[in-house]
């Protein structure tokens, strides 16, 4: 049955629903102007969370879906990292406030990449301009092969109390085939001197699918990690997209694993982290019991954002950087993909929005009903339609989709609460894209369900 849902469902291309309407919506009829109203228009009493992205690498590799580049000169890195110092500022002076900050998450690429003195100064200037609670988690993203001792240092001294170290397989056939070749042992020596250093938690991610990968190896490589015992686990399934990220296109279609084998993969892999005493979170998260996410999910108050699962309960996301995407009250806005675009707005004292997306009462009803879905794999409709003063009936009328799912029983419906089964959880993105209205004009986009 599995097997037949996987195959059936898997081969659709759909979002991750890290946002809702997602990125392939945005346009330019959001850009530095309506940026600029909707930050004023933030209330004194709101608390923020800050993403900054560093778009670079010493190495491509070939699975990426980021918006990233090779840089093997450091002068292009610290311009940018004074480009991102004059962001901050730029945006604190237009809050005309020091305000609150509860979460820090510094993505790329590489932030690592920054020189220790760099990041120091990065940091400096966000403590300066905006006010970082002490209970603030300030989080990185870390390529284990080129973490050096001064990068630590500079991290601990910064605050970082949580770093994201990207294994994805241990498996040498796949590390060849993905271009990122990354020994057991560099990986222990991140680990071990991140938490010496006093930066304890610490996430491992993984992938499945890719270019000769197996099940033996997908769990291979989770025992090796168990060994490190991190504090969670991100599994995602890789993204083959080659239309739009030209480098994917070194990895040949016939490499890679069909849904049913993707499925096969993801499922071993779950399984051998909650054999492992870890707590399933949503569609591709795992915890242990005693950490902030495995508790958020026990009291219901897991979120989902552009990092994916989360326990920040923000309503002000604010990007810095190029390609950055922040999130207010109003709506999404994203920063000029290029660099040099980017610098350019930066270095004039401009806002760099190039597109956004602004929401309407419509989008907001669906992205609660979405995000609970992903996050619960539950969701009680009549509550959430009835504080958005709509009526749940209309709401599942106007969801065609859903009635395949409940008839293949992968949802159960009772009145108008919905239930995802519990054998049907890694088709919890289709049962999400029931209630995507935009869905049609952007599937061609997104990765394959399975």
């Amino acid at each position: 049955m599995k097997a037949d849902l996987a195959a059936c469902y898997g081969q659709e291309r759909l979002p991750r629903y890290t946002s809702y309407p997602t990125a392939p919506h945005f346009s330019d009829t959001v850009g530095p102007e309506e940026y600029a109203r909707w930050l004023a228009a933030i209330p004194q009493h709101a608390t923020a969370s800050l993403y900054l992205h560093v778009p670079f690498c010493r190495s491509m590799c070939w699975y990426c879906g980021c918006h990233t580049t090779v840089a093997r000169r450091a002068e292009p890195i610290a311009v940018y990292e004074a480009a991102l110092r004059c962001e901050v500022e730029l945006i604190a002076r237009r809050l005309d406030r020091r305000m609150k900050v509860s979460h820090i998450h510094f993505g790329g690429g590489t932030p690592t990449i920054m020189a220790p003195e760099s990041f120091t100064d990065l940091i400096g200037a966000i403590r300066q301009s905006f006010f970082v609670l002490s209970s603030a988690e300030i989080a990185i993203e870390i390529d284990p092969r080129t973490l050096t001792g001064a990068v630590i240092d500079a991290l601990a001294l910064g605050g970082v109390n949580r770093a994201s170290l990207g294994v994805q397989s241990f498996d040498p056939v796949v590390q060849y085939a993905i271009n990122r070749v990354q020994s057991f042992d560099e990986t222990a020596a991140a680990a071990d001197n991140l938490r010496r250093a006093g930066i304890s938690a610490l996430n491992f991610d993984l992938i499945y699918g890719l270019p000769h990968q197996t099940i033996a190896s997908c769990l291979d490589t989770v025992r090796r990690c168990l060994e490190l015992r991190p504090e969670r686990f991100a599994v995602f399934g890789y993204a083959h997209v080659p239309t739009f990220k030209k480098h994917q296109r070194k990895i040949q279609d016939d490499w890679l694993p069909d849904s049913v084998e993707r499925y096969n993969q993801a499922c071993a892999i779950a399984n051998a982290l909650k054999e492992a005493g870890y707590i399933q979170i949503g569609l591709d998260h795992f915890a242990l019991p005693s950490d902030d996410m495995a508790i958020a999910l026990r009291e219901g108050s897991l979120h989902r954002n552009f990092q994916g699962y989360t326990t920040d309960d923000s309503t002000v996301l604010l990007g810095f950087g190029a390609s950055a995407i922040g999130q207010l009250p109003q709506g999404y806005v994203q920063n000029e993909v290029r660099i040099s675009a980017y610098s350019d707005a930066i270095a004039s004292g401009k806002l760099a929005t190039a597109k956004g997306y602004a929401l309407t009462e419509d989008d907001r009803l669906r992205a609660e009903i979405i995000e609970r879905i992903m996050c619960d794999f539950s969701v009680d409709l009549g509550a959430i339609c009835a504080r958005h003063g709509s009526g749940a009936n209309a709401m599942l009328d106007s969801t065609p989709r859903l009635k395949e799912l409940v008839s293949d029983g992968v949802v159960k419906l009772d009145g108008t609460s919905l239930k995802v089964a519990e054998n049907s959880r890694f088709l919890v993105r289709s049962v999400a894209a029931a209630f995507d209205a935009h869905l049609d004009q952007s599937k061609r986009l997104h990765s394959r369900a399975v």
